[in-house]
Formats: C-alpha cells, structure tokens, sequence
C-alpha cells in the first residue's frame, strides 16, 4: 500500500467539518490542502482560525475552479445538503468525491430530489465519473457505518429472518438548526407537513436499506415509511433551539425492506432533542444491531470519549457526535482513491476500507 498522503480538499466548516479540519491533520494517511467555503465571510481565512484553532496555512477559497486548480486526490463534502453542480464539476476534473451528505446508493436523491436537467442524479454524477475516470462515495455513521456493522454482524449467521440496525441517541447534542427545521422539530406535532418533511430529510436511509439488501444478495419488493411523534409536554429552550409545548420533541423513524410482504431488513430511527414528551422513547444512547436467524444476535455499538475528555462541555460532547460521523471518511479515503471509477458504496470496498489507524 502507498505511504505517499492522500491530497484532501474539504468542503465546509459547519459542525461537523470544523471537527474535520482538526481530524484530516492528525491523519496519518492524509494532508489537507485546500478548504472551500460558501460564506463569503470565511473566503481567504486561515482555516485553521475559520474553525477557532491556529493558523495552518491553508486559506478558504469559494469556487469551484479554485479546488479543480490545485488539484487534490479527493474532495470531502461535509454540508448539510448536497451541492451536485459542485460534485459533476470536480468528478469530471479527475478528483475523487466522498460525501456525508444524503447520499449511500443514490436511490433516493434520484426518487425524491430530481435535477433540474429531468436526468436522475445517479446518471449525471455516474457520467461524470466516466469522463474524468473519478470515483464517487458516500458514507458517515448512520446511514454508514451503522449499516456495516449490520451486516458483518450476519458473518455467523445462518437462515437471516430479518435484520434490524436502530440509532437510538439524544439528537440534542447536534446542533444544527437547519436539519431540525427541516425534518420539523419544533412544529406543532398535528402539522399537516410534519411527515413529508420528516420523509423528505431522511429518506437517505432508505438507501441504508437498499445498501444492506445488496449485501445480503436479497431483491426487495420494496422499502416502507413509518413514523410516530413525541409532542413536548413542555416548553423546552435548548439555547441554541427552542420547542414549545405541543411541538415535535421526539420521533421514531421505520424504514423497512419488505419481500412478499414480510420486513426483512430495517434501518429504525429513535430520535429525541428531549425526553419531555408524550409519547417518550428510553433513548439507548448507542447503535444497535439485531439479527433474528440462527442463531440470533443482540449487539450494542456503544461510543466512549477518550481518556481525560472534559465531558462538561457540550460542545466537546458534539464532538465525538462529528468525530464517528466524519472519521468513516478519512479511514476510507485510501480505498477510495484506489477503487474503479464510478459510483461506488459500501459494498464496493475492500475490509480496510472501514479499518481505523494506530497511533504510533
């Protein structure tokens, strides 16, 4: 395997890639040589300041022609929607992309987000790839890795009768107003919206399903919507996000792969930006992974700070939300480079690909 690093050109500073720009650094793998940035404010600022640190002597640019100019190896896209004008560009200039944003398979950017042109996004960016023989990928922690660890959880198994992997997290921790505007947190819990809303922002992992019934080999009729909602039985002021009472405090998300009727596989979302509401769910605080076949598996994927961590800081504690968010990027980024072009997904990349590194 080359040692030479990987040349990374990240998009964005909000949550998760202020966390980024520090994790790239300490990458063994990996060298940071260029940050886009869509504020204009950011534009020509060390990134290393952009994200409250110290100069690193990699300045904030806003075009396009820019990244294609200092050409990297990949270009990690960290925003919270995706930019596919910015992905056509950069694939067909040669330059890998990996995204965190709404993407795994593809399936639904092309159901539920049409391009303007009328082409499904899967052909315009599979396009891209061909003419400039790059490589497209998306992942994170959930829908990601979480679905991963789903399927070599199965290693052992034999006669699968469903499969089910279930995020169940206090979301609180997230900040990031605009995802919860979107998916309607803090909207009266009777909203006419609130479903399409909470259908339309999380339909990603709808590929989550389409991702493991590929693994498995298994052809699924298809894959259904559920949803309940937790009315706030108070008013709840977060500080950085306000719910009143009777609006949308909690929510528990069913994607399910049914054949002939039967769900086989399911991606369950337990979601709360608090526990006050009606109904309420006992928030695990982990991934979990269940099998039914023979035999049957329980797992927890359970996530620790690291030693001496100051926990009394809730920004720090978001953190490591961003750091298992992000890090499935940066361990796969290798593999990624030296995979075919074209879009790929999980199922494409060899074991390494979801290894971590040693600090040595």
């Amino acid at each position: 395997m080359s040692t030479t690093p990987i040349r990374v050109f990240q998009v964005a500073t909000g949550n998760l890639g202020t966390e980024m720009i520090g994790r790239v650094q300490q990458h063994p793998d990996l060298e940071l040589v260029g940050l886009h940035c869509y504020s204009p404010d950011k534009i020509g600022r060390d990134a290393g300041e952009i994200v409250g640190g110290d100069p690193i002597g990699v300045l904030a640019t806003g075009t396009v022609e820019e990244i294609i100019a200092a050409r990297p190896d990949v270009l990690t896209f960290h925003g919270v929607f995706p930019d596919e004008d910015l992905y056509e560009k950069v694939l067909e200039a040669g330059i890998d992309v990996v995204t965190t944003a709404d993407w795994i398979t593809g399936f639904h950017r092309d159901r539920n987000h049409p391009h303007p042109s009328g082409r499904r996004v899967s052909e315009i960016l599979q396009a891209a790839c061909e003419r400039g023989g790059s490589t497209f990928y998306g992942t994170g922690m959930n829908p990601g890795l979480c679905q991963i660890l789903g399927i070599v959880h199965t290693a052992d198994v034999a006669d699968i009768e469903n499969v089910t992997v279930t995020e169940s997290v206090d979301v609180s921790c997230h900040h990031s107003v605009d995802t919860w505007k979107a998916v309607g947190y803090g909207r009266p819990v009777e909203d006419p919206t609130i479903p399409d809303s909470l259908y339309k922002y999380t339909a990603v992992f709808a590929d989550s399903v389409y991702l493991m019934a590929d693994a498995f080999g298994l052809e699924l009729d298809e894959v259904t919507f559920d949803y309940e909602l937790g009315a706030c039985t108070e008013d709840v002021d977060l500080g950085w996000y306000f719910m009143p009472k009777g609006s949308l405090g909690a929510s528990y998300i069913k994607y399910r792969g049914l054949v002939d009727g039967i769900p086989r596989i399911e991606t369950h979302l337990e979601w709360q930006m608090t526990p006050r509401t009606d109904p309420a769910w006992k928030i695990q605080g982990c991934y979990i992974t269940e099998v039914t076949g023979d035999p049957s598996i329980y797992s927890k994927h359970m996530i620790f700070p690291r030693k001496g961590f100051d926990l009394s800081n809730p920004e720090n504690f978001a953190s490591i939300g961003m750091t298992v968010t992000g890090l499935p990027v940066l361990n796969a980024l290798r593999s990624v480079v030296a995979a075919p072009p074209g879009i790929i997904t999980s199922a494409d990349l060899p074991l390494r690909g979801f290894a971590g590194r040693f600090k040595l």
